[in-house]
């Protein structure tokens, strides 16, 4: 089997090379750090997610239920506004991005972020959980935190090294499809899932801080989250949820509150 070696070595040289991190660590993870595998050009990735972003608003818009005025737009547009000067504390070059909302008129109770800035919320989520402004800035916290961190781009690069490791060792053990079917639905078990829902808990954490900082109290995700698990946002076996369990949610923002809460008071003395 010396002959797959070179090629074993490629692909452990292409995934080292991937290796990096998109910001510096949040004082809410105790300024620790987390390298990650980024394969994929973050050019391609906003790319392919503005494509979407704006399919996504041509068929709200189609359909009238694309919100870009009005009170709850102008309401959640604020607290964007008043977060975005803080994603310098962790990478300048964010602060420059295009950030950008759309308001969807839809009974869903969700919220979500492409690539380099474009987010989306609907009403659902507004008017099921009656949130209040530190609410809302504790979901776009943790909507800007997922851009900041590029999950989207790391998601990707983690499948394509799925991918090419699935392809490597099918071929040095001869293995037929159907065989490297099934390690592929064991590696999205093991591998995929698990780091989503670490992704979900780093976004947590760093958009705990983008809240505080911004002076939106951070104690507001505690009770965020217990709006959330009543809704049933956190129900279901967590080994089969990308989302972490609502229960272990709150006790990590709790955990986190007093490295960030000096940061809120700081930042609401300076608004006085």
């Amino acid at each position: 089997m010396k002959h797959w070696t070179p090629i074993a070595a490629l692909a452990a040289a292409a995934l080292a090379a991937g290796c990096a991190s998109t910001t510096g660590g949040s004082v809410a993870t105790g300024g620790k750090g987390r390298a990650q595998l980024l394969l994929a050009s973050q050019e391609q990735v906003m790319q392919q997610s503005l494509q979407y972003y704006d399919q996504q608003n041509r068929e709200a818009r189609s359909g009238g239920k694309l919100v870009t005025s009005g009170s709850e737009f102008e309401r959640v547009n604020a607290v964007m506004r008043r977060i975005v000067p803080q994603v310098a504390a962790f990478r300048p070059d964010a602060a420059k991005w295009p950030w950008q909302l759309v308001l969807i008129n839809e009974d869903t109770v969700n919220a979500h972020v492409m690539a380099g800035g474009k987010i989306t919320f609907y009403t659902g989520i507004l008017r099921k959980l009656q949130l209040t402004d530190d609410e809302i800035a504790a979901i776009m916290g943790h909507e800007m935190a997922h851009a900041l961190r590029e999950h989207t781009r790391e998601k990707i690069s983690q499948s394509q090294a799925g991918d090419l490791a699935l392809a490597v060792g099918g071929a040095l053990l001869g293995a037929g499809q159907g065989a490297v079917q099934v390690a592929g639905l064991g590696k999205q078990l093991a591998l995929d899932l698990p780091f989503s829902r670490h992704m979900e808990s780093e976004a947590d954490l760093y958009g705990l801080e983008l809240a505080a900082r911004a002076g939106y109290d951070p104690r507001a995700a505690v009770t965020l989250w217990q709006k959330m698990a009543r809704q049933g946002g956190g129900g279901g076996p967590q080994f089969l949820s990308t989302h972490p369990a609502s229960s272990e949610r709150m006790a990590a923002l709790q955990a986190a509150m007093p490295k960030v809460m000096p940061l809120y008071e700081a930042a609401r003395g300076g608004r006085r």
